[in-house]
């Protein structure tokens, strides 16, 4: 489980090098602690050793003398010299280990002092060429001329040696000395001190190297994510700003600026393809087909409308075609519907599809009278257009106009390989009879009553009605057509 969670590059290292450091710190104290203790300890212990040696050899002559007197005066100054010794037992193997020389004093004449634990008296007392050393803890408080020593219940080290006679073949008794701690542990608190001032300014400069690194890390990774940002938001043409960098961050900086260049140049392919879709497949039919994006687009997917449909086809072309090349009929076609298809476009209709020389325009449900506006502009892009001809002793060319609105399904046809956008209904129908009609009743422009009824300025039109009653191929209600009049005045 994570207890802390750093979100930032800069937080983890200056976390993670805090705790190296601190970690490193920690360690070096641990050891430089020990070993100063130990060695504190193992200096006072030779010291005592040596000490105790000296006075069990001295002590000898006194003891096999039983001079008393100058025993208990030679440990008075030996303790007045040493602050660290709180007590010394002079004991005599004759008379069963009685305590000769004492301090504290009030001890003399005992068997066991009460002022450390009995195993360490039995522990003394053993007979041994060695010297003993144990570490226990005081009784009682010693105090030594009206002064505080120690205190009970503080650690003491004891060392105990033989006194034998000058020949060494004989034990006359035992000397012991109790060494107080104090001292060591002062040194010791002395030296954590030390090591921790050294600690401290070791972190203080680590941290500041860590921030140093950490900041030298983390600005290209966040100038990095602000670039990725950028170019999340379509600024394809952001690079990443980071140089005079021969690291990994460097090397990901470059090779996320290549990716930014292939993705703009993918990109830039895309929107191309998407623009020569929209060529294909109107935008206003795709938004109806395939609302959540032409890549999720299926067989299949299709929506009902209300729509205003317009056909135009050219009068004779099929005659006109059979005396034209094929090169010629190509070149005539693609003249001939930009010029229609770019007057449909300016009164707000989109065209579906192009039937051989024939065009279908569809109209939103509120945009009919953008339907009767586009024939009439058709009507002058067609004058213009044969006047073009006209000058290179070319035939005119006549079309004939056909509008209806009624109810369409838009949608996809085809198989999963090859689909097609399409729009099926009775009106698409109706629609493509009533330009029939315009070759029988000579009339440029003929529109349904369905069209002139959902007219939303009929004022602005000039309409005739030119049969109240036609019955068209495949109807069997008769419908009323009438004739929408172009202005005389085409220019």
């Amino acid at each position: 489980m994570k207890i802390f969670t750093f979100r930032s590059i800069r937080t983890q290292i200056m976390a993670s090098t805090t705790l190296l450091i601190l970690g490193l710190i920690g360690a070096i104290v641990a050891v430089w602690v020990r070993s100063e203790n130990t060695l504190y300890r193992q200096e006072k212990l030779n010291d005592t050793k040596s000490m105790t040696k000296i006075l069990s050899y001295t002590y000898s002559n006194e003891l096999s003398e039983e001079n008393w007197s100058q025993i208990r005066l030679n440990i008075e100054l030996i303790l007045r010299e040493n602050e660290d010794f709180v007590y010394v037992f002079v004991s005599d193997n004759r008379q069963d280990n009685q305590i000769a020389a004492a301090f504290p004093s009030e001890y003399q004449n005992q068997y066991i002092p009460n002022i450390v634990p009995f195993s360490v008296t039995n522990n003394a007392l053993k007979s041994s060429e060695q010297t003993r050393i144990i570490e226990t803890f005081i009784l009682q408080d010693v105090y030594f001329a009206d002064k505080l020593r120690i205190k009970r219940g503080e650690p003491i080290i004891e060392v105990a040696s033989d006194i034998r006679t000058p020949t060494g073949n004989k034990k006359l008794g035992v000397l012991r000395i109790g060494l107080s701690l104090q001292k060591v542990d002062r040194a010791v608190a002395n030296a954590v001190n030390q090591a921790l001032i050294v600690g401290s300014v070791g972190l203080a400069v680590g941290w500041v190297c860590a921030y140093i690194l950490a900041q030298h890390l983390s600005d290209p990774v966040r100038r990095l994510q602000s670039s990725v940002a950028q170019i999340a938001g379509g600024d394809l043409q952001h690079r990443a700003d980071i140089h005079n960098r021969g690291d990994e961050i460097g090397a990901l900086a470059n090779s996320f600026n290549e990716m930014s260049a292939i993705l703009q140049i993918s990109f830039s392919k895309l929107q191309k393809t998407l623009e020569s879709f929209e060529k294909f497949v109107p935008d206003k039919f795709v938004s109806v087909i395939a609302p959540q994006g032409i890549e999720n687009i299926q067989v299949g997917m299709a929506s009902t409308r209300k729509m205003t449909i317009l056909f135009c086809d050219i009068r004779g072309y099929t005659s006109m075609s059979e005396a034209m090349a094929p090169i010629e009929i190509f070149t005539f076609l693609n003249d001939y519907l930009a010029c229609m298809g770019k007057a449909i476009d300016e009164a707000g209709g989109f065209i579906d599809k192009y039937i051989g020389d024939a065009i279908m325009a569809l109209f939103d449900d509120d945009a009919t009278d953008c339907a009767l506006k586009a024939a009439i502009l058709m009507q002058k892009a067609l004058d213009k257009f044969n006047y073009e001809r006209l000058q290179k002793n070319l035939p005119k060319i006549v079309v004939g106009i056909g509008i209806h609105r009624g109810t369409v399904i838009m949608g996809t046809v085809g198989f999963t390989s090859r689909i097609d956008s399409t729009v099926i209904g009775d009106a698409v129908n109706v629609a493509s009879r009533i330009e029939g009609l315009t070759k029988q009743y000579e009339c440029e422009i003929l529109l349904t009553e369905s069209v002139v009824k959902s007219l939303c300025h009929p004022e602005l039109f000039c309409l005739r009605l030119v049969d109240e009653s036609v019955k068209v191929k495949g109807k069997d209600a008769a419908i009323s057509i009438y004739e929408l009049l172009v202005p005389l005045s085409r220019n």
